[in-house]
């Protein structure tokens, strides 16, 4: 994984033979397209990256799913995203979700290659590893919006409601329940078989892993007290592929 540096430490190292000459060529042409609050026409390029605002990139992940949603995504040339982004990375939004097959990020957000990390796991928690992730994404690479995405009819949720073990997934369901005893009881259904109940969870479970990655990350609190990132739960539907925000 390389990271970035400015085009005069570029110019330097080109000079004493470190980095290529073609490769110095990509950095100035990446730099040029880049227009102060819009999105640059390079994906990686750094200043873009540096140039946009955490909503701005709400606002782009919002419109990706608007166009998921009404089938008319980007047609992405995805041989020429993979010799764009060989050089370096600097995606715009970093993305907890779930590993459920049905909720693929880039995919429902129409997004491409470099444009955002994802970091996936049932049930779409934190742990220190995923912290650690999280921490690299926004602290070292620049990425400026955390979204933890979560998605109706999980499968983990389910097993949380119904106090399921199985081996190793003891332990991550665990993390969950925590979202479970959130909600109050009504004196219904409380197990996986009450729809309703399940997608509560479902959202007090990102609701709770917005919160744990604030109390749990002092490096990720900082940035966003200082503006420089913002952390944000969201919704996918798999009925209907919409996302919603809170």
């Amino acid at each position: 994984m390389k990271f970035s540096v400015s085009l005069k430490a570029l110019a330097l190292a080109t000079a004493m033979g470190a980095v290529s000459a073609p490769a110095l060529a990509d950095q100035a042409v990446a730099a040029k397209t880049v227009k102060q609050g819009t999105f640059c026409a390079i994906q990686d390029a750094k200043a873009c990256q540096e140039a946009v605002t955490p909503q701005l990139i709400i606002n782009r992940l919002q419109k990706g799913n608007e166009r998921f949603v009404s089938g008319k995504p980007l047609a992405h040339q995805y041989g020429k995203a993979v010799k764009a982004t060989a050089a370096g990375q600097y995606p715009l939004a970093t993305i907890v979700s779930c590993m459920d097959s049905r909720a693929p990020a880039e995919i429902l957000f129409d997004q491409g290659i470099g444009d955002v990390f994802n970091a996936r796991i049932a049930g779409n928690i934190v742990n220190e590893d995923i912290l650690g992730s999280l921490e690299f994404g926004s602290k070292v690479a620049g990425s400026k919006l955390i979204v933890v995405l979560g998605h109706t009819s999980c499968g983990a949720i389910k097993g949380a409601c119904d106090d399921a073990k199985l081996g190793n997934l003891t332990g991550l369901i665990a993390k969950i329940k925590p979202a479970v005893s959130s909600i109050p009881d009504d004196g219904k259904d409380r197990t996986s078989k009450n729809y309703a109940f399940v997608e509560k969870v479902s959202e007090a479970n990102v609701r709770m892993t917005v919160q744990a990655i604030r109390e749990k990350s002092p490096v990720l609190k900082d940035m966003e007290d200082k503006g420089e990132i913002k952390i944000v739960g969201a919704m996918y539907d798999v009925k209907t592929g919409k996302v919603s925000w809170y």
